[in-house]
């Protein structure tokens, strides 16, 4: 069995458009109900499920999945919450995008659908919470927040530990001179998994596995890619999803951006070493280590906790400066210098959101968005520009050379056999 994506990535058509204020900011009344519709109902479509079930502004009314007995689970759930049977279920997130009661659109779908339904959701004018990574690739990043501008709608990306106090205190001491002047941030992974069982092939009774499939190539059904028992196998299989490349990334990457205070600037050079399981049918690099250098010599530091250039006690995200550095995980931070997290945090600063608890609700900063004009925590151009240090991190390790990144038009400089890995050619009927 031979699913590697590196034989299916084609070429793409790059578009670049400045960050502009989406009209559909304060369209709805603070005491408006907004009505949401969740695509994906596994484990992140639960999580959402959740997260719009503790609003009082916001009520589920439909669910989407392509296994209806998952999809039937999440409905009774939400049903034993809401208090009444009118949840919905569909099989097509398109039923959900044309609804004209909906007002958000949550996406839990694998990550090779996600540039999809939220371009069709927000051609629809559908405020958007999209799971981490934005996209599948950097030309459908771009096509997402293209289509997410043109709209005037809102989009909040599933990165949630922007809303995590650890991190939040990490760059604010980071971007406001505590650690003396910050030239690097490093963001930790653990190791991708290793294996990937392709002998089942029993196939769970209504799963429609051709449209799970959608754009990506055809490719054999294996039970690991959907059930597994801790993370599913799509995950790792590269015509799905960038592995923890893109898993983690996107929320390692993204804090250790923000700490160098390049939330809107990119890399200019790039060099990536990473090593590809051996056995088994996963396909997705499992070690790294990706360096990306801005124009005045910062660096930002993507590798897995097991490559021995990796710094210990680093956390998730560690910012290192001139006098101190501080490292931050979901749970804590330290710092070597002890006496900047002593210090009595006020909510004078409004990138510190959560001063006595650990995190503040991401959903719900994103209805307040939609609501009351709050801004949003992890809006769509600064997540696709994290989500695509990740996507430059996979195609590094693919070309096994250094390459500089022009970040106007989106490509890799002189390099025309590497800029066919920015996208891919979808599987007929879909496209962008």
């Amino acid at each position: 069995m031979n699913v590697n994506r590196r034989n299916f990535l084609k070429t793409s058509v790059l578009a670049s458009a400045p960050f502009i204020l989406p009209r559909g900011l304060w369209a709805a009344s603070p005491s408006k109900q907004l009505n949401v519709g969740i695509v994906g109902c596994g484990v992140r479509g639960g999580a959402h499920s959740g997260f719009f079930l503790r609003s009082p502004q916001t009520r589920i009314r439909v669910v989407c999945d392509i296994w209806p007995e998952r999809a039937q689970k999440l409905k009774q759930r939400i049903d034993k919450v809401q208090g009444d049977t009118s949840c919905k279920v569909v099989s097509d997130f398109r039923e959900i995008c044309q609804d004209p009661d909906i007002d958000i659109v949550t996406v839990a779908a694998p990550d090779h659908w996600h540039a999809l339904v939220a371009i069709e959701a927000a051609n629809h004018g559908k405020h958007l919470y999209l799971e981490k990574p934005l996209a599948y690739s950097i030309e459908e990043g771009r096509a997402v927040v293209d289509a997410v501008e043109r709209n005037g709608v809102i989009l909040q990306l599933g990165t949630q530990q922007r809303s995590m106090t650890t991190f939040q205190r990490a760059a604010y001491l980071a971007q406001n001179g505590h650690l003396g002047e910050v030239h690097t941030a490093y963001a930790i992974s653990p190791p991708g998994p290793i294996g990937g069982d392709a002998s089942d092939t029993e196939m769970p009774e209504g799963y429609d596995f051709d449209m799970f499939t959608g754009p990506a190539p055809e490719t054999p059904w294996f039970k690991e890619l959907a059930i597994r028992p801790a993370t599913p196998g799509w995950y790792f299989t590269s015509v799905f999803g960038g592995g923890w490349v893109t898993a983690w990334g996107s929320h390692h990457v993204d804090c250790a951006q923000w700490a160098l205070g390049k939330d809107h600037e990119a890399p200019v050079k790039v060099e990536v070493q990473g090593k590809y399981p051996e056995t088994g049918v996963f396909d997705t690099a499992y070690s790294w280590y990706a360096e990306f250098t801005y124009v005045d010599g910062k660096k930002l530091i993507f590798c897995t906790s097991d490559r021995p250039e990796c710094p210990k006690n680093a956390g998730n995200m560690l910012a290192v400066g001139t006098e101190a550095s501080v490292a931050a995980t979901r749970r804590e931070n330290w710092s070597n210098k002890p006496a900047l997290l002593e210090r009595a945090w006020t909510l004078n600063d409004p990138m510190l959101q959560a001063v006595n608890g650990k995190k503040t609700d991401h959903a719900q900063n994103f209805v307040d968005a939609i609501c009351r004009g709050t801004p949003l925590n992890a809006p769509v151009e600064i997540g696709h520009l994290s989500t695509t240090l990740c996507h430059l991190t996979n195609i590094g390790i693919e070309i096994q050379r250094p390459f500089e990144w022009d970040a106007k038009s989106e490509s890799i400089r002189n390099d025309p056999l590497a800029n066919r890995l920015l996208g891919r050619q979808m599987r007929a009927p879909w496209h962008l």
